[in-house]
């Protein structure tokens, strides 16, 4: 099904990481995006990979809406060039918003808030709340213990195999593009 906007929904680290690799996915990335005509949707920050990939999209011509609460905008960590800003209360409403807003989500490397984010979008689409595409993109086995947790919970029958099949997982650029475009 095609995308109902052209916005992708990126999830990624408020830190750089312990790898020049993760900063050089996130550029990557967000130059794709660009280069595709997709616009990105993130939490609207400056700082780690969040940054590292709304520059890219700015730099390389592309649109970036960003959603971030008013106490992190007050800690001075809000991107002051964006296409367009949110600013709202609570991180559920951003959440909610930045879901809203987009046509497909993905996560890079991150945190546990990364985390918190891309395993909702995936039980939101277990439970039918929407149906676009959730996918992790690699960058050295980053993800493979969440892959391994997943796959455990449809050994012991906690998940089932057609739920899991929800989180795609791309190891490059140009395949979490086509399958978020798909």
């Amino acid at each position: 099904m095609p995308l109902a906007r052209p916005r992708i929904t990126v999830y990624c680290g408020s830190r750089f990481g312990g790898r020049p690799t993760y900063r050089g996915l996130a550029e990557a990335f967000g130059n794709a995006l660009a280069a595709g005509g997709l616009e990105l949707v993130y939490g609207g920050g400056a700082v780690g990979l969040m940054g590292v990939v709304a520059d890219a999209v700015l730099e390389a011509g592309g649109r970036v809406t960003g959603v971030i609460p008013q106490h992190l905008a007050r800690e001075e960590i809000a991107h002051a060039g964006l296409s367009e800003q949110f600013v709202v209360a609570t991180m559920q409403e951003r959440k909610t918003l930045m879901a809203t807003l987009a046509g497909g989500f993905v996560a890079l490397p991150g945190g546990i808030g990364t985390l918190e984010e891309v395993i909702e979008m995936l039980s939101w689409s277990q439970l039918g709340l929407h149906d676009k595409p959730v996918v992790l993109l690699d960058c050295d086995g980053y993800w493979d213990p969440l892959v391994a947790l997943i796959e455990h919970g449809v050994s012991e029958g906690f998940v089932s195999p057609d739920h899991a099949a929800l989180l795609q997982r791309a190891s490059s650029v140009g395949e979490a593009i086509a399958l978020l475009t798909a």
